[in-house]
């Protein structure tokens, strides 16, 4: 059996299919198929607030080829979700509609509850007994959520992003919001580790040559993106091999970490490079096999 996930963020659309396979009554995902593309709706919603007609039909074009991708793999289900760009934008419903009208598929645009709802589902199986931080930074939105004992305790949602935060639109009240909710939670439940998620985080990770499964530091993190400031976009693409699209949000992105990091006093963070996508495949599953069988881990 296949399923895809189709997620639509401010910065990229991704389309993952992957195979489910049953192993000693556990269920993994195994990964056969993943195309990224940098729409960037973000670019044009957090300063125009409308989504230009050429990236309008440029995605159309996508969906049209994740169509055919679908069908190539006989992928039984699938869905599609939108976030922070898609919740935001004006013409977002005439879009959607479109979409509808043309292609046949429907597409999900998720709050940011929903949005780290879904993350949970993959989040759950990298944890310990120890109390986490969940930083998700998206182009758009950032998602935060508390874990003690492996229980979800608490989680907000901020829009505020790497594609936001990079074009200043962002403001004092907001960092100030977000400051205030993470210290406080940081004191009432003994933060003592971050878990991060999101494409910045993995490349941050990768960069500073972290070995699968293995903490990244703070300082680690910090040095990193002191290393890609001093950078400009022509070397963090040719000798970093970044591609355009990451090369320019991922020092606002670090910013975001950081300053949680820093906020709630935590020194190490585990990098799992999961996401959105994997945390909807896994909803699927669930959706479609009530009798469904553990959910053990993703390939």
């Amino acid at each position: 059996m296949k399923l895809a996930a189709i997620d639509i963020g401010s910065n990229a659309v991704r389309c993952q299919i992957s195979s489910v396979l049953n192993h000693h009554d556990k269920v993994l995902f195994k990964k056969v198929e993943y195309v990224r593309y940098a729409i960037r709706f973000g670019e044009d919603v957090f300063n125009t607030g409308y989504i230009s007609e050429v990236k309008v039909d440029k995605f159309l074009k996508l969906l049209k080829a994740f169509q055919l991708l679908l069908d190539v793999h006989d992928v039984e289900h699938y869905m599609i979700c939108a976030t922070s760009a898609m919740r935001s934008s004006l013409n977002a419903p005439e879009i959607i509609k479109r979409v509808k009208d043309e292609l046949g598929m429907e597409i999900q645009v998720i709050d940011g509850v929903l949005e780290a709802d879904l993350i949970n589902k993959v989040i759950f199986n990298y944890l310990d007994n120890r109390n986490y931080l969940h930083i998700d930074v998206g182009g758009g939105s950032t998602e935060f959520n508390i874990y003690v004992n492996r229980q979800k305790m608490d989680s907000q949602s901020f829009e505020q992003g790497s594609i936001r935060h990079k074009h200043g639109r962002d403001s004092e009240e907001l960092w100030n919001s977000m400051r205030q909710w993470i210290e406080k939670n940081a004191r009432k439940y003994h933060l003592s580790r971050a878990i991060g998620t999101g494409g910045n985080i993995n490349k941050i990770y990768e960069i500073a040559g972290k070995t699968t499964g293995k903490p990244i530091f703070r300082k680690q993190i910090e040095e990193v993106a002191q290393k890609l400031a001093a950078m400009t976009m022509e070397e963090r693409v040719t000798e970093l091999l970044l591609n355009p699209d990451r090369a320019d949000v991922i020092v606002p992105a670090s910013e975001i970490y950081l300053s949680a990091m820093k906020w709630a006093k935590l020194e190490s963070m585990i990098v799992p490079t999961v996401g959105l996508k994997d945390g909807m495949l896994y909803a699927l599953y669930e959706q479609y096999h009530p009798e469904r069988f553990e959910i053990s881990k993703i390939s």
